[in-house]
């Protein structure tokens, strides 16, 4: 089932589509494209969702808005420590978020990473796995999702020096907190 944020972005689960559907959404995720520069702060979007229908506790979807693919996601269980989270189990992971280039500046970003934590919230219950919340990772040069996320109600939760592309700032929203935006 798809998760929907303000009437208008969808995040479509590609786990859950069939094989036919899941293949027309990975043909408009390779298609997606990042404004020059950002690729140091994220990978390949093909690359990414094909690993996450790979690895059992990642769920990658597609985040929809007109009716257009517009970006994609990750949520992974199990290894929050990766974005500098003290532990694994407490946090979803958000990884692997972009949104294509042409459909930047628009606050769509906020708006799917507002869905994401939405979406971790619905998985939690179902699943009653005990998570509080989301945690990711963003470099720290990386002035629009810095903003990005802020407006979706992530608070930063101070440095990580993990990352392969520099110094990250760790970001942590609950599932009760609101979004600002």
């Amino acid at each position: 089932m798809a998760t929907r944020n303000e009437g208008w972005v969808w995040l479509i689960p590609l786990r859950d589509l069939d094989p036919d559907a899941r293949a027309i959404q990975l043909g408009a995720i390779a298609n997606m494209s990042l404004v020059p520069g950002q690729d140091r702060f994220v990978g390949d979007p093909l690359r990414m969702a094909l690993a996450g229908l790979a690895e059992e506790s990642r769920r990658p979807y597609v985040v929809e808005a007109g009716g257009n693919a517009v970006g994609m996601l990750t949520l992974q269980e199990g290894a929050a420590g990766l974005a500098g989270w003290p532990d694994d189990q407490s946090a979803w992971l958000l990884r692997g978020f972009l949104v294509d280039r042409e459909h930047q500046g628009r606050g769509l970003g906020t708006l799917a990473a507002a869905a994401a934590v939405e979406a971790a919230r619905k998985l939690t219950a179902r699943h009653q796995s005990g998570e509080s919340g989301v945690v990711l990772s963003v470099n720290q040069e990386n002035s629009a999702g810095l903003s990005a996320y802020r407006r979706a109600g992530f608070i930063d939760s101070g440095p990580y020096l993990g990352g392969s592309a520099g110094p990250q700032r760790t970001m942590f929203r609950s599932f009760s907190a609101k979004a600002s935006a």
